[in-house]
This record gives structure tokens, C-alpha cells and sequence, in this order.
């Protein structure tokens, strides 16, 4: 880039040439790479299906299972939820792939509420990570029937 300075003498007015030289290159934003793991891929996709009308879980039954028990034992979760259970990513450098398993309501439309996770997860994931999701993968595992307690039995620890 060269710079057109004038040379300070009031009896010329000839523009003095100046060279001036950017040092980096380019914009701020561009020096250096960004890595995301996957487990930041998979508490957005998870949070973003949880919050589609019809999902009433994440996982498989015995994965919330184990969840449950994980849950319960201090110091290893705290009693609430784990956010990526049912999510799997696979995430390279500019693309994700997700894996979701999840339960649905009794009454939904499977289809539905699969396109609509679908669009909230890709949605969620590519806004806030600026990746590419090129395929998100659902697998209905369960059916929450009305009849069905409304909390899972407490596995029995010996």
C-alpha cells in the first residue's frame, strides 16, 4: 500500500511518495485456525432437539439408564441430565455429521418431528459454529406413551 503524504515544505506543494508496508496477513479475524471439539457440536445439536414439541428424550433406553444411575452418584454429574446423551458428531474442519437417537411422544408424527429437529439442529449448529452440517442422522429409539410413569424407576443399586 503507498501512502500520499506532502512533504511539509510550504513553497512546494509536490506530493511526497511514502511507502508503507501492513504487517500480518490480512484481517485479524483470518490469522490463526479454530478447532472445535466434538463435544461442543453435540451440546448445541442436543440442546436444539430438546427443544422440538414431540421429543420427550435423548438416548436410548438403556443409555438414560446408565444415565440415571451416572446422575445419582455425587460428583459425576450433579443430578442433572447430561445435554449429549443420544448425540454423536463427527466434526472435521469446515463440516459436521450428527447422530441423533431420540423418544418421541405418543401422537406426534415421527416424520415431523424428525424434520423438525432436523432443521433446528442444523440451524443451531451451523449459526453457532460456522461449520457445515452435511447430514444429521435420526433414529427413533422409544415411544413415550401417555400411561407410561412419568419418571423411570430408579435403578436398583447393590
Amino acid at each position: 500500500m503507498t501512502d500520499t503524504t506532502y512533504s511539509g515544505d510550504p513553497t512546494t506543494d509536490e506530493p511526497r511518495r511514502t511507502s508503507v508496508t501492513k504487517r500480518g496477513g490480512g484481517a485479524p479475524a483470518s490469522r490463526g485456525r479454530t478447532t472445535i471439539a466434538d463435544g461442543v457440536v453435540e451440546k448445541i445439536a442436543g440442546l436444539a432437539a430438546r427443544d422440538v414439541v414431540g421429543v420427550h428424550a435423548m438416548g436410548s433406553g438403556l443409555s438414560r439408564t446408565f444415565g440415571a444411575v451416572r446422575d445419582r452418584v455425587p460428583g459425576t454429574g450433579g443430578g442433572k441430565a447430561s445435554v449429549t446423551r443420544g448425540v454423536k458428531a463427527e466434526v472435521g474442519e469446515v463440516q459436521t455429521a450428527l447422530d441423533l437417537e431420540i423418544v418421541v411422544d405418543y401422537g406426534v408424527s415421527i416424520a415431523d418431528v424428525a424434520g423438525d429437529v432436523r432443521e433446528n439442529v442444523i440451524a443451531a449448529v451451523e449459526r453457532m459454529t460456522g461449520l457445515e452440517v452435511v447430514e444429521v442422522n435420526i433414529a427413533v429409539s422409544d415411544v413415550k406413551l401417555p400411561e407410561d410413569e412419568e419418571e423411570e424407576p430408579e435403578p436398583r443399586l447393590q
